[in-house]
């Protein structure tokens, strides 16, 4: 068994790695990154060093690891810095996929391939009707949202005319350990972890906390990427949620809840996005009849081991 794993150097790409070192013994698992600081250090990984945007190099690759299975996991993943870089965004995240299955088709390989979408391309849902499934209408409310309908499309698209057996699989906000910053639950935790060190005022930035998200852990997530792999349907789109929406206002009480100091939450126009959805959740129900998955670890769980993560990173980089 040999696995690629683009973006493994990741957030989720370090956390799938880490999954599928339990999960297959001997396989023999490649990783890609575009850079070598970023690089990880395990015997079971061999590493790449590669721009996905350059199709020569991929070609290159792909021809060399000869994958039974593609992880497509690297992107630009901020729908907020999507505003900033819309090109960028675009350019990185549809022509990296495209790379990689133009590349198997040259190369007349078959590897099962996991292209990662996002629940951003579904945009604004009524609430009548929510949970959102797989059959809902597109509209992306982000160039993010806009670069990831593309890659599901594509995905689609090269299964029809080609019989790449590709899979699609659209997650809804996930987070954890591990993560950047840029997303909510990391911009919170890392400010609650400077206010504790006394390295900022007691007084954190927020955005609009009324948004409700559906989140799930992100040790969750790759473990139905992986169950899709193995049991899914090639040609098949699966939303990966935990069906449960949490308000940006909860999230925020939690860690609260959890600082050893007093904070004060203030309200930051820098925070807010020129477009928010104001509830989501996801409806799993194909992936759960198809493949057994379901969520397992806890919201608050998840939201402690993010901010105790982020404790330890603020710790380290006052270290000498």
């Amino acid at each position: 068994m040999r696995i690629l794993i683009t973006g493994v150097a990741g957030f989720v790409g370090r956390h799938l790695f880490n999954r599928l070192c339990q999960q297959y013994a001997y396989a023999d698992i490649h990783g890609t990154s575009i850079e070598q600081s970023s690089r990880i250090s395990n015997e079971r990984l061999t590493y790449h060093v590669v721009d996905l945007k350059d199709a020569q190099a991929i070609q290159a690759l792909i021809a060399e690891v000869q994958p039974d299975q593609i992880y497509h996991l690297a992107a630009q993943s901020s729908p907020r810095k999507s505003f900033q870089i819309p090109w960028e965004t675009l350019e990185n995240n549809i022509k990296a996929q495209l790379n990689i299955i133009l590349a198997c088709i040259a190369l007349k390989l078959q590897p099962r391939i996991l292209i990662i979408s996002s629940a951003e391309i579904y945009g604004p849902v009524q609430p009548e009707q929510l949970p959102i499934n797989e059959n809902a209408p597109l509209r992306p409310t982000n160039p993010y949202g806009v670069s990831k309908v593309a890659q599901d499309m594509l995905g689609l698209q090269y299964y029809l005319s080609h019989q790449l057996p590709i899979l699609r699989v659209r997650p809804f906000n996930h987070f954890g350990p591990g993560q950047s910053e840029g997303f909510v639950a990391t911009d919170f935790a890392v400010q609650v972890a400077r206010i504790e060190l006394g390295l900022q005022n007691n007084v954190i930035e927020v955005g609009n906390l009324s948004a409700e998200r559906d989140f799930t852990d992100v040790r969750d997530v790759v473990e139905a990427y992986i169950m899709i792999v193995e049991k899914g349907t090639p040609g098949e789109v699966y939303n990966v949620a935990s069906g449960k929406p949490y308000s940006i206002q909860y999230l925020l009480d939690t860690l609260l809840k959890n600082s050893t100091v007093g904070i004060q939450v203030q309200v930051s126009q820098a925070r807010m996005l020129p477009v928010d959805v104001p509830i989501v959740r996801g409806d799993s129900t194909r992936l759960h009849q198809v493949c057994g998955w379901q969520p397992s670890i806890p919201f608050e769980t998840t939201l402690l081991d993010v901010l105790n993560d982020w404790r330890s990173r603020v710790r380290q980089s006052t270290q000498p």
